[in-house]
Protein backbone atom coordinates (compact mmCIF):
# COMPACT_ATOMS: atom_id res chain seq x y z
CA UNK A 1 0.00 0.00 0.00
CA UNK A 2 2.90 2.31 0.76
CA UNK A 3 4.45 1.64 -2.66
CA UNK A 4 1.13 2.40 -4.32
CA UNK A 5 0.86 5.72 -2.49
CA UNK A 6 4.44 6.56 -3.39
CA UNK A 7 3.75 5.79 -7.05
CA UNK A 8 0.71 8.09 -7.04
CA UNK A 9 2.76 10.89 -5.46
CA UNK A 10 5.43 10.36 -8.14
CA UNK A 11 2.83 10.87 -10.86
CA UNK A 12 1.54 13.97 -9.04
CA UNK A 13 5.04 15.46 -8.78
CA UNK A 14 5.72 14.77 -12.45
CA UNK A 15 2.46 16.50 -13.30
CA UNK A 16 3.37 19.51 -11.12
CA UNK A 17 6.86 19.61 -12.60
CA UNK A 18 5.45 19.51 -16.12
CA UNK A 19 2.98 22.32 -15.35
CA UNK A 20 5.77 24.39 -13.80
CA UNK A 21 8.06 24.02 -16.80
CA UNK A 22 5.18 24.67 -19.16
CA UNK A 23 4.25 27.79 -17.17
CA UNK A 24 7.74 29.17 -17.60
CA UNK A 25 7.48 28.59 -21.36
CA UNK A 26 3.94 29.91 -21.48
CA UNK A 27 2.30 26.52 -22.19
CA UNK A 28 1.28 24.99 -18.81
CA UNK A 29 -1.10 22.39 -20.27
CA UNK A 30 1.55 21.27 -22.74
CA UNK A 31 3.95 20.85 -19.82
CA UNK A 32 1.35 18.74 -17.96
CA UNK A 33 0.93 16.56 -21.02
CA UNK A 34 4.67 16.13 -21.31
CA UNK A 35 5.01 15.09 -17.67
CA UNK A 36 2.21 12.53 -17.98
CA UNK A 37 3.68 11.30 -21.28
CA UNK A 38 7.03 10.76 -19.59
CA UNK A 39 5.27 8.77 -16.86
CA UNK A 40 3.40 6.69 -19.47
CA UNK A 41 6.58 5.92 -21.41
CA UNK A 42 8.28 4.79 -18.19
CA UNK A 43 5.48 2.40 -17.30
CA UNK A 44 5.27 1.07 -20.87
CA UNK A 45 8.98 0.30 -20.81
CA UNK A 46 8.59 -1.56 -17.52
CA UNK A 47 5.59 -3.44 -18.90
CA UNK A 48 7.61 -4.37 -21.98
CA UNK A 49 10.45 -5.61 -19.77
CA UNK A 50 7.93 -7.69 -17.78
CA UNK A 51 6.49 -9.22 -20.94
CA UNK A 52 9.90 -10.10 -22.35
CA UNK A 53 11.01 -11.59 -19.08
CA UNK A 54 7.91 -13.79 -18.69
CA UNK A 55 7.82 -14.95 -22.32
CA UNK A 56 11.50 -15.15 -23.32
CA UNK A 57 13.51 -15.66 -20.11
CA UNK A 58 11.15 -16.82 -17.36
CA UNK A 59 13.88 -18.73 -15.50
CA UNK A 60 16.37 -15.80 -15.42
CA UNK A 61 16.67 -13.13 -12.79
CA UNK A 62 13.96 -10.44 -13.07
CA UNK A 63 14.82 -7.07 -14.70
CA UNK A 64 16.21 -4.40 -12.41
CA UNK A 65 13.61 -1.83 -11.43
CA UNK A 66 12.71 0.48 -8.54
CA UNK A 67 9.54 1.26 -6.71
CA UNK A 68 6.36 -0.57 -7.44
CA UNK A 69 7.74 -2.31 -10.54
CA UNK A 70 10.76 -3.61 -8.63
CA UNK A 71 8.47 -5.02 -5.94
CA UNK A 72 6.24 -6.56 -8.62
CA UNK A 73 9.22 -8.21 -10.35
CA UNK A 74 10.49 -9.60 -7.03
CA UNK A 75 7.09 -10.96 -6.03
CA UNK A 76 6.60 -12.64 -9.40
CA UNK A 77 10.06 -14.11 -9.23
CA UNK A 78 9.48 -15.55 -5.73
CA UNK A 79 6.11 -16.92 -6.83
CA UNK A 80 7.65 -18.58 -9.91
CA UNK A 81 10.39 -20.06 -7.77
CA UNK A 82 7.94 -21.52 -5.27
CA UNK A 83 5.82 -22.91 -8.13
CA UNK A 84 8.85 -24.56 -9.70
CA UNK A 85 9.75 -26.13 -6.37
CA UNK A 86 6.18 -27.41 -5.94
CA UNK A 87 6.10 -28.74 -9.52
CA UNK A 88 9.41 -30.53 -9.06
CA UNK A 89 8.14 -32.06 -5.83
CA UNK A 90 4.94 -33.21 -7.54
CA UNK A 91 6.90 -34.60 -10.48
CA UNK A 92 9.14 -36.53 -8.09
CA UNK A 93 6.10 -37.86 -6.21
CA UNK A 94 4.38 -38.87 -9.46
CA UNK A 95 7.57 -40.54 -10.65
CA UNK A 96 7.79 -42.53 -7.39
CA UNK A 97 4.14 -43.55 -7.70
CA UNK A 98 4.68 -44.71 -11.27
CA UNK A 99 7.85 -46.55 -10.29
CA UNK A 100 6.09 -48.31 -7.41
CA UNK A 101 3.15 -49.15 -9.70
CA UNK A 102 5.55 -50.57 -12.26
CA UNK A 103 7.06 -52.76 -9.54
CA UNK A 104 3.64 -54.23 -8.67
CA UNK A 105 2.66 -57.65 -9.94
CA UNK A 106 -0.97 -56.55 -10.15
CA UNK A 107 -2.27 -54.59 -13.12
CA UNK A 108 -2.96 -50.91 -12.46
CA UNK A 109 -4.97 -48.91 -15.02
CA UNK A 110 -5.91 -45.24 -14.58
CA UNK A 111 -9.06 -44.00 -16.34
CA UNK A 112 -10.35 -40.46 -16.77
CA UNK A 113 -13.88 -39.40 -15.88
CA UNK A 114 -15.14 -40.71 -19.25
CA UNK A 115 -13.61 -44.16 -18.79
CA UNK A 116 -10.77 -43.58 -21.28
CA UNK A 117 -7.32 -45.05 -20.67
CA UNK A 118 -4.76 -42.57 -19.29
CA UNK A 119 -1.94 -44.69 -17.88
CA UNK A 120 -1.17 -48.29 -16.95
CA UNK A 121 1.79 -50.28 -15.69
CA UNK A 122 3.67 -53.05 -17.44
CA UNK A 123 1.70 -55.74 -15.61
CA UNK A 124 -1.45 -54.49 -17.35
CA UNK A 125 0.28 -54.98 -20.67
CA UNK A 126 1.10 -58.57 -19.71
CA UNK A 127 -2.32 -59.46 -18.24
CA UNK A 128 -4.72 -57.36 -20.31
CA UNK A 129 -2.77 -56.87 -23.53
CA UNK A 130 -2.79 -53.04 -23.39
CA UNK A 131 -0.42 -51.40 -25.87
CA UNK A 132 0.89 -47.89 -25.28
CA UNK A 133 1.13 -47.00 -28.95
CA UNK A 134 -2.48 -47.88 -29.83
CA UNK A 135 -4.68 -47.99 -26.72
CA UNK A 136 -4.07 -44.69 -24.91
CA UNK A 137 -7.26 -42.64 -25.02
CA UNK A 138 -9.42 -45.67 -25.87
CA UNK A 139 -12.45 -46.45 -23.71
CA UNK A 140 -11.82 -49.37 -21.37
CA UNK A 141 -14.84 -51.32 -22.64
CA UNK A 142 -13.44 -51.20 -26.18
CA UNK A 143 -10.58 -53.40 -24.97
CA UNK A 144 -12.22 -55.44 -22.19
CA UNK A 145 -15.35 -56.51 -24.04
CA UNK A 146 -16.67 -59.25 -21.76
CA UNK A 147 -20.36 -58.42 -21.12
CA UNK A 148 -19.90 -59.17 -17.41
CA UNK A 149 -17.10 -56.60 -17.14
CA UNK A 150 -19.14 -54.01 -19.07
CA UNK A 151 -22.09 -54.53 -16.73
CA UNK A 152 -19.78 -54.34 -13.70
CA UNK A 153 -18.15 -51.15 -15.02
CA UNK A 154 -21.42 -49.40 -15.82
CA UNK A 155 -23.15 -50.42 -12.59
CA UNK A 156 -20.76 -48.20 -10.55
CA UNK A 157 -21.17 -50.52 -7.56
CA UNK A 158 -17.67 -51.77 -6.85
CA UNK A 159 -18.06 -53.22 -3.37
CA UNK A 160 -17.23 -56.73 -4.58
CA UNK A 161 -14.53 -57.76 -7.07
CA UNK A 162 -15.27 -59.40 -10.43
CA UNK A 163 -13.56 -62.64 -11.51
CA UNK A 164 -13.03 -63.26 -15.23
CA UNK A 165 -10.54 -64.89 -17.56
CA UNK A 166 -7.79 -62.79 -19.09
CA UNK A 167 -8.78 -61.22 -22.44
CA UNK A 168 -5.55 -62.48 -24.00
CA UNK A 169 -5.11 -65.84 -22.24
CA UNK A 170 -8.12 -67.92 -21.23
CA UNK A 171 -5.92 -70.05 -18.97
CA UNK A 172 -5.36 -67.10 -16.62
CA UNK A 173 -8.03 -66.07 -14.10
CA UNK A 174 -8.10 -62.39 -13.13
CA UNK A 175 -9.90 -60.62 -10.32
CA UNK A 176 -10.92 -57.05 -11.16
CA UNK A 177 -11.50 -54.31 -8.58
CA UNK A 178 -12.50 -50.74 -9.57
CA UNK A 179 -12.11 -47.72 -7.29
CA UNK A 180 -13.57 -44.25 -7.80
CA UNK A 181 -11.36 -41.26 -6.97
CA UNK A 182 -10.83 -37.60 -7.83
CA UNK A 183 -13.23 -36.02 -10.33
CA UNK A 184 -15.18 -39.21 -11.05
CA UNK A 185 -12.01 -40.89 -12.28
CA UNK A 186 -11.46 -44.63 -11.86
CA UNK A 187 -8.61 -46.94 -10.95
CA UNK A 188 -8.86 -50.49 -12.30
CA UNK A 189 -6.75 -53.16 -10.61
CA UNK A 190 -6.49 -56.73 -11.88
CA UNK A 191 -4.90 -59.54 -9.89
CA UNK A 192 -3.86 -62.92 -11.22
CA UNK A 193 -5.65 -65.52 -9.07
CA UNK A 194 -5.09 -68.49 -11.37
CA UNK A 195 -3.29 -70.47 -8.68
CA UNK A 196 -5.95 -69.73 -6.06
CA UNK A 197 -8.66 -70.62 -8.56
CA UNK A 198 -7.02 -73.95 -9.31
CA UNK A 199 -6.59 -74.71 -5.61
CA UNK A 200 -10.26 -73.88 -5.02
CA UNK A 201 -11.24 -76.10 -7.93
CA UNK A 202 -9.11 -78.90 -6.48
CA UNK A 203 -10.80 -78.41 -3.10
CA UNK A 204 -14.27 -78.57 -4.64
CA UNK A 205 -13.39 -81.66 -6.67
CA UNK A 206 -11.85 -83.33 -3.62
CA UNK A 207 -14.89 -82.63 -1.41
CA UNK A 208 -17.29 -83.75 -4.14
CA UNK A 209 -15.35 -86.95 -4.86
CA UNK A 210 -14.86 -87.88 -1.21
CA UNK A 211 -18.49 -87.13 -0.40
CA UNK A 212 -19.62 -89.23 -3.34
CA UNK A 213 -17.37 -92.15 -2.35
CA UNK A 214 -18.62 -92.01 1.25
CA UNK A 215 -22.25 -92.42 0.25
CA UNK A 216 -21.97 -96.12 -0.60
CA UNK A 217 -20.25 -97.34 2.61
CA UNK A 218 -22.52 -95.13 4.70
CA UNK A 219 -25.58 -96.59 2.98
CA UNK A 220 -24.34 -100.13 3.65
CA UNK A 221 -23.50 -99.29 7.26
CA UNK A 222 -26.87 -97.60 7.78
CA UNK A 223 -28.68 -100.62 6.34
CA UNK A 224 -26.98 -103.12 8.67
CA UNK A 225 -27.47 -100.85 11.68
CA UNK A 226 -31.16 -100.53 10.83
CA UNK A 227 -31.38 -104.31 10.68
CA UNK A 228 -29.63 -104.69 14.02
CA UNK A 229 -31.85 -101.95 15.42
CA UNK A 230 -34.90 -104.05 14.69
CA UNK A 231 -33.37 -106.76 16.88
CA UNK A 232 -32.59 -104.54 19.88
CA UNK A 233 -34.83 -106.61 22.14
CA UNK A 234 -32.69 -109.68 21.45
CA UNK A 235 -29.40 -107.91 22.18
CA UNK A 236 -27.81 -107.05 25.54
CA UNK A 237 -28.85 -103.53 26.74
CA UNK A 238 -25.35 -102.07 26.40
CA UNK A 239 -25.01 -103.35 22.82
CA UNK A 240 -28.50 -102.08 21.93
CA UNK A 241 -27.63 -98.63 23.25
CA UNK A 242 -24.41 -98.60 21.21
CA UNK A 243 -26.28 -99.55 18.05
CA UNK A 244 -28.73 -96.71 18.65
CA UNK A 245 -25.87 -94.19 18.98
CA UNK A 246 -24.23 -95.58 15.86
CA UNK A 247 -27.49 -95.12 13.96
CA UNK A 248 -27.68 -91.47 15.07
CA UNK A 249 -24.09 -90.72 14.07
CA UNK A 250 -24.44 -92.56 10.76
CA UNK A 251 -27.52 -90.52 9.95
CA UNK A 252 -25.60 -87.36 10.87
CA UNK A 253 -22.75 -88.35 8.57
CA UNK A 254 -25.23 -89.03 5.76
CA UNK A 255 -26.72 -85.56 6.25
CA UNK A 256 -23.24 -84.07 6.19
CA UNK A 257 -22.35 -85.91 2.97
CA UNK A 258 -25.61 -84.84 1.34
CA UNK A 259 -25.00 -81.20 2.29
CA UNK A 260 -21.42 -81.34 0.98
CA UNK A 261 -22.61 -82.78 -2.31
CA UNK A 262 -25.30 -80.10 -2.57
CA UNK A 263 -22.75 -77.36 -1.89
CA UNK A 264 -20.40 -78.79 -4.51
CA UNK A 265 -23.21 -78.86 -7.07
CA UNK A 266 -24.18 -75.27 -6.25
CA UNK A 267 -20.57 -74.15 -6.69
CA UNK A 268 -19.88 -76.02 -9.92
CA UNK A 269 -23.23 -75.78 -11.70
CA UNK A 270 -24.27 -72.25 -12.69
CA UNK A 271 -27.92 -73.29 -12.71
CA UNK A 272 -30.79 -71.31 -14.16
CA UNK A 273 -32.27 -74.04 -16.34
CA UNK A 274 -35.16 -74.74 -13.98
CA UNK A 275 -35.89 -71.13 -13.00
CA UNK A 276 -39.54 -70.19 -13.42
CA UNK A 277 -42.17 -68.06 -11.64
CA UNK A 278 -43.14 -69.78 -8.38
CA UNK A 279 -46.05 -69.30 -6.01
CA UNK A 280 -44.34 -68.59 -2.70
CA UNK A 281 -47.33 -69.33 -0.45
CA UNK A 282 -47.60 -73.09 -1.17
CA UNK A 283 -43.83 -73.49 -0.83
CA UNK A 284 -43.82 -71.78 2.59
CA UNK A 285 -46.78 -73.93 3.68
CA UNK A 286 -44.85 -77.08 2.79
CA UNK A 287 -41.81 -75.81 4.72
CA UNK A 288 -44.05 -74.96 7.69
CA UNK A 289 -45.33 -78.55 7.85
CA UNK A 290 -41.77 -79.92 7.70
CA UNK A 291 -40.65 -77.55 10.47
CA UNK A 292 -43.57 -78.62 12.69
CA UNK A 293 -42.69 -82.27 12.08
CA UNK A 294 -39.06 -81.56 13.03
CA UNK A 295 -40.13 -79.79 16.25
CA UNK A 296 -42.69 -82.52 17.11
CA UNK A 297 -45.35 -79.80 17.34
CA UNK A 298 -43.43 -78.07 20.16
CA UNK A 299 -43.08 -74.77 18.25
CA UNK A 300 -45.64 -72.40 16.78
CA UNK A 301 -44.94 -71.80 13.09
CA UNK A 302 -47.06 -69.29 11.18
CA UNK A 303 -47.05 -67.85 7.63
CA UNK A 304 -47.68 -64.20 6.72
CA UNK A 305 -48.20 -63.36 3.03
CA UNK A 306 -47.90 -59.59 2.53
CA UNK A 307 -47.17 -59.93 -1.19
CA UNK A 308 -49.09 -61.64 -4.00
CA UNK A 309 -46.22 -61.61 -6.49
CA UNK A 310 -44.48 -64.74 -7.68
CA UNK A 311 -40.76 -65.40 -7.37
CA UNK A 312 -38.59 -66.44 -10.33
CA UNK A 313 -36.19 -69.18 -9.36
CA UNK A 314 -35.55 -72.87 -8.78
CA UNK A 315 -38.19 -74.31 -6.47
CA UNK A 316 -35.89 -77.10 -5.32
CA UNK A 317 -33.04 -74.74 -4.44
CA UNK A 318 -35.25 -72.10 -2.81
CA UNK A 319 -37.08 -74.75 -0.79
CA UNK A 320 -33.69 -76.07 0.40
CA UNK A 321 -32.49 -72.59 1.43
CA UNK A 322 -35.67 -71.50 3.25
CA UNK A 323 -36.00 -74.93 4.87
CA UNK A 324 -32.49 -74.58 6.29
CA UNK A 325 -33.45 -71.23 7.84
CA UNK A 326 -36.71 -72.62 9.24
CA UNK A 327 -35.07 -75.80 10.60
CA UNK A 328 -32.33 -73.71 12.25
CA UNK A 329 -35.05 -71.66 13.92
CA UNK A 330 -36.57 -74.89 15.27
CA UNK A 331 -33.25 -76.37 16.39
CA UNK A 332 -31.88 -73.28 18.13
CA UNK A 333 -34.99 -71.98 19.90
CA UNK A 334 -36.60 -73.49 22.99
CA UNK A 335 -39.91 -75.33 22.87
CA UNK A 336 -42.90 -73.00 22.70
CA UNK A 337 -41.08 -70.39 20.59
CA UNK A 338 -42.88 -68.51 17.82
CA UNK A 339 -41.47 -68.84 14.28
CA UNK A 340 -42.78 -66.68 11.43
CA UNK A 341 -42.33 -67.25 7.69
CA UNK A 342 -43.11 -64.05 5.80
CA UNK A 343 -43.29 -63.15 2.08
CA UNK A 344 -43.30 -59.36 1.75
CA UNK A 345 -42.81 -56.62 -0.83
CA UNK A 346 -39.99 -54.08 -0.41
CA UNK A 347 -39.25 -50.65 -1.91
CA UNK A 348 -38.10 -50.34 -5.55
CA UNK A 349 -40.01 -53.45 -6.63
CA UNK A 350 -37.90 -55.97 -4.69
CA UNK A 351 -39.32 -58.56 -2.29
CA UNK A 352 -38.10 -60.73 0.57
CA UNK A 353 -38.70 -63.99 2.40
CA UNK A 354 -38.16 -63.64 6.15
CA UNK A 355 -37.70 -66.29 8.83
CA UNK A 356 -38.23 -64.68 12.22
CA UNK A 357 -38.09 -66.27 15.67
CA UNK A 358 -38.31 -65.07 19.27
CA UNK A 359 -35.57 -67.32 20.61
CA UNK A 360 -32.32 -66.56 22.38
CA UNK A 361 -30.87 -64.50 19.54
CA UNK A 362 -27.29 -64.24 18.26
CA UNK A 363 -24.47 -61.99 19.41
CA UNK A 364 -23.75 -59.51 16.54
CA UNK A 365 -20.06 -60.46 16.68
CA UNK A 366 -20.95 -63.82 15.08
CA UNK A 367 -23.20 -62.51 12.30
CA UNK A 368 -20.47 -61.73 9.67
CA UNK A 369 -19.24 -65.35 9.87
CA UNK A 370 -22.55 -67.23 10.01
CA UNK A 371 -22.41 -68.28 6.34
CA UNK A 372 -18.92 -69.81 6.66
CA UNK A 373 -18.76 -73.57 6.37
CA UNK A 374 -18.82 -75.38 9.71
CA UNK A 375 -18.88 -72.13 11.68
CA UNK A 376 -20.88 -72.59 14.87
CA UNK A 377 -21.97 -70.00 17.40
CA UNK A 378 -22.23 -72.65 20.12
CA UNK A 379 -20.35 -75.75 19.07
CA UNK A 380 -21.64 -77.96 21.86
CA UNK A 381 -25.28 -77.07 21.32
CA UNK A 382 -24.98 -77.26 17.51
CA UNK A 383 -23.59 -80.77 17.70
CA UNK A 384 -26.37 -81.83 20.05
CA UNK A 385 -29.03 -80.61 17.62
CA UNK A 386 -27.64 -82.71 14.78
CA UNK A 387 -26.76 -79.82 12.49
CA UNK A 388 -23.98 -80.14 9.92
CA UNK A 389 -22.75 -76.54 10.04
CA UNK A 390 -23.38 -76.16 6.31
CA UNK A 391 -26.96 -74.92 6.27
CA UNK A 392 -26.26 -71.19 6.05
CA UNK A 393 -23.46 -71.80 3.54
CA UNK A 394 -26.06 -73.54 1.34
CA UNK A 395 -28.44 -70.60 1.85
CA UNK A 396 -25.71 -68.18 0.79
CA UNK A 397 -24.92 -70.05 -2.42
CA UNK A 398 -28.59 -70.52 -3.35
CA UNK A 399 -29.22 -66.79 -2.90
CA UNK A 400 -26.15 -65.92 -4.98
CA UNK A 401 -27.55 -68.06 -7.80
CA UNK A 402 -30.78 -66.05 -7.52
CA UNK A 403 -29.10 -62.60 -7.42
CA UNK A 404 -30.36 -62.27 -3.85
CA UNK A 405 -28.88 -61.05 -0.58
CA UNK A 406 -29.02 -62.50 2.95
CA UNK A 407 -29.54 -60.02 5.79
CA UNK A 408 -29.35 -61.05 9.45
CA UNK A 409 -30.71 -58.98 12.35
CA UNK A 410 -30.33 -60.30 15.87
CA UNK A 411 -29.43 -59.38 19.43
CA UNK A 412 -29.00 -61.67 22.44
CA UNK A 413 -32.37 -62.34 24.05
CA UNK A 414 -34.35 -60.68 21.23
CA UNK A 415 -34.65 -63.46 18.67
CA UNK A 416 -33.23 -63.58 15.15
CA UNK A 417 -34.45 -62.40 11.76
CA UNK A 418 -33.06 -63.88 8.53
CA UNK A 419 -34.16 -61.93 5.45
CA UNK A 420 -33.63 -63.13 1.86
CA UNK A 421 -33.91 -60.06 -0.39
CA UNK A 422 -34.66 -60.71 -4.08
CA UNK A 423 -34.15 -58.00 -6.77
CA UNK A 424 -37.06 -56.60 -8.83
CA UNK A 425 -36.06 -58.75 -11.82
CA UNK A 426 -36.92 -61.84 -9.76
CA UNK A 427 -40.35 -60.57 -8.67
CA UNK A 428 -43.32 -61.12 -11.04
CA UNK A 429 -46.59 -59.31 -10.39
CA UNK A 430 -49.49 -60.99 -12.14
CA UNK A 431 -51.72 -57.88 -11.96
Amino acid sequence: MRLWSREIWRIVWLAILGISLGWLLGYPWLGLAGGLLFCLVYHLRQLRALYQWLTLHPHDEPPAAKGMWGELFDRLYRYQKSQRITQNRLRATLARIQESSEAMRDSVVMLDRHGDLEWWNSAATDMLGLQTAHDRGQHITNLLRDPRFISYFNAREYGEPLTLTSPIDERRILQYQITLYGDDERLVMARDITRLHRLEQMRRDFVANVSHELRTPLTVLSGYLETYGDLKELLPPRLGKGIGQMEEQTKRMQNLVNDLLLLSRLEIDRGGEDHQPLAVGPMLESIRRDALALSHQQHSVQIILDCEARLVGSEQELRSAISNLAFNAVRYTPAGSQITLRWAAMPNGSACIEVDDDGEGIDPVHIPRLTERFYRVDKGRSTATGGTGLGLAIVKHVLLRHDALLQVESLPGEGALFRCVFPPARVVNDA
